[in-house]
């Protein structure tokens, strides 16, 4: 082994390059050391520079790891070690899960600029990207910008920044959503390309039926087991959200979205009717526990959306997925029966109507039209015969020639 000109780097007796660096002690005091010859991307060194330059990043990484030089921690690192598994605890496995890829994309941004070397410059590029060239919606790249924001406040907390300088550009605005529903005469067209003859297509009537007719959100839904119905007192009960990995892996939560979510829908005879029907023929294939599914397990939130597209595209309506069933219930409520926006709010199990009329305003538009029509002629009244003021004002125009 014969020392470089690099410290830690040496060069054995074949000519190979490789690093030996101190990372630290452990409680006992004893002396650690890590040795390498290649580099992160597992490739062998060819020269002392390039073990050397490795040797560095690994000497910072255990520092980094132990706390001891924080300033000098990396985007990335304190993604990893800090930010991301704080924020695992704080969120559901659902929600941590569907922001991975937004980390990832954090990370590749950001991921070897020391944390307090982050400017206003690298923020202000990182929005004009995300608005520009990254091909995201608006409102996916403000998650994106969101969750960058939030990640430097963590920061900011634990003492490693000293103040937020993304907080110094402007936040990204979502942008109006629009989303797909059906109207009644939709879901009309699309139901009635379901053909009664096979189960599985029984099987798809009364998920899409069922969704169109409570607006439940699609977790909710696929939550349902049959001790949730009622269908003596016409009830259903919505009390459980559905977190799933595949069909052998999920776990059904005893709680909904929002504290406001648990709630008691009322159901029409007519669901009632089909749910009864759809209850006995499920038990003659062996189903007993789900309300929506047709081998009692429940179904996968891409084949809901896969059935709905279906009919809809056989139906030539618009493409909707299944979420949108629930816009469509919304609609279907104010456009049919003029429901009240708490009834409505209550029924989809918003925290309040503040939130419905958020997301669903628009809809209460529609019903100007029939209002213009009730208030033609409604008011009574007819003209004086003669004046009964006196005028004496300046105008040119007289009261005579006006008339």
């Amino acid at each position: 082994m014969k020392q470089t000109r690099y410290v830690n780097v040496y060069k054995d007796k074949d000519g190979k390059f490789f690093y030996q660096v101190f990372v630290g002690r452990d409680e006992k005091g004893k002396s650690h050391f890590k040795k390498g010859r290649k580099d992160s991307n597992g490739k062998p060194f060819t020269s002392a520079r390039m073990a050397h330059n490795e040797a560095i990043k690994v000497k910072n990484d255990a520092l980094e790891s132990s706390g001891r030089v924080l300033y000098r921690m990396t985007y990335k690192t304190f993604m990893n070690r800090k930010f991301i598994p704080k924020y695992k605890g704080d969120v559901e496995e659902s929600t941590f899960n569907s922001h991975e890829r937004i980390w990832n994309i954090l990370i590749k941004q950001f991921g070897d600029k020391v944390l307090n070397k982050i400017d206003i410059m690298d923020c202000e590029s990182f929005r004009t990207w995300l608005l520009t060239d990254s091909g995201y919606t608006n409102g996916y790249s403000s998650m994106i910008y969101i969750a960058f924001r939030q990640s430097l406040d963590y920061a900011v907390l634990l003492g490693i920044l000293d103040s937020n300088v993304s907080k110094r550009t402007k936040a990204i605005p979502k942008g109006k959503a629009i989303v797909k529903y059906w109207t009644k005469s939709d879901f009309e067209k699309a139901i009635s390309q379901i053909c009664m003859d096979s189960y599985y297509e029984r099987f798809s009537f009364m998920m899409i039926w069922l969704y169109f007719m409570t607006g439940v959100r699609v977790s909710e839904g696929l939550a349902l087991t049959w001790d949730d119905v009622d269908l003596r007192n016409n009830k259903l009960n919505v009390y459980h959200n559905l977190f799933m990995k595949n069909k052998k892996d999920y776990e059904i939560h005893s709680y909904t979205k929002t504290s406001s979510g648990k709630r008691k829908l009322s159901l029409d005879d007519d669901t009632v009717e089909f749910l009864k029907k759809w209850k006995k023929d499920q038990a003659k294939h062996g189903v007993k526990k789900f309300v929506i599914s047709y081998d009692d397990t429940p179904m996968v939130r891409s084949t809901v959306n896969r059935i709905v597209k279906r009919y809809a595209e056989l139906a030539n309506v618009p493409e909707i997925d299944v979420k949108g069933l629930r816009h469509s219930h919304v609609s279907y409520l104010i456009n049919e029966f003029n429901a009240d926006v708490l009834t409505v709010s209550r029924r989809l199990g918003h925290s309040s109507p503040d939130i419905t009329l958020k997301y669903y305003s628009h809809l209460w538009n529609r019903n100007d039209d029939g209002l213009a029509k009730m208030m033609t002629g409604n008011i009574k009244f007819d003209f004086s015969d003669t004046t009964k003021i006196s005028f004496n004002g300046n105008q040119a125009v007289s009261s005579k020639s006006a008339q």
